[in-house]
């Protein structure tokens, strides 16, 4: 992978050229046409993605209940973090709203990185935290808006009225 491929991200700015080209090479470029399911909620958590171009649909089935959009992810965004986190299985589902690029890293090489380049590890788990802390308040706001206002959510994110 290339390094420019990394730079323009939102989340390698402000990383030096040298731990950005330390990077690199666990990176791979996946292309996925839209509508394309990239992994299913229980699915095995081998990657941590990052949206190059496109937009990703973040969805979440509860045991007792329809499943629900709980975020789309743009362009610079990451997702599949439970790979990151060392979770066993993906603990939502992520579909192409449209056609999505996206760099992808397996998790067991995110680890391997973190244990022998420990600053770049440090650097990349406070990204991941920062994204993860952002996004679990954008859902428990969106899930509390949703029973508020006794809106069923719809399978396309919007809400219907009970």
């Amino acid at each position: 992978m290339k390094i420019e491929n990394l730079s323009h991200l939102v989340f390698f700015e402000g990383i030096s050229t040298a731990d950005l080209q330390l990077l690199a090479p666990f990176f791979s470029h996946q292309n996925f046409p839209a509508g394309t399911a990239i992994f299913d909620q229980g699915d095995v958590a081998d990657f941590l993605y990052l949206v190059v171009d496109g937009e990703v649909t973040i969805r979440y089935k509860p045991d007792d209940g329809p499943e629900m959009v709980v975020t789309r992810v743009p362009p610079g965004g990451v997702f599949g973090w439970s790979a990151a986190m060392g979770n066993p299985v993906y603990t939502s589902g992520a579909t192409c709203a449209q056609d999505v690029s996206t760099l992808r890293i397996r998790s067991l090489d995110l680890r391997a990185l973190i244990d022998k380049h420990p600053p770049v590890g440090k650097i990349i788990l406070d990204r991941l935290a920062a994204v993860i802390a952002e996004r679990k308040k954008r859902v428990r706001a969106n899930v509390s808006a949703i029973l508020a206002n006794g809106v069923q959510p719809a399978a396309d994110g919007e809400g219907t009225e009970k």
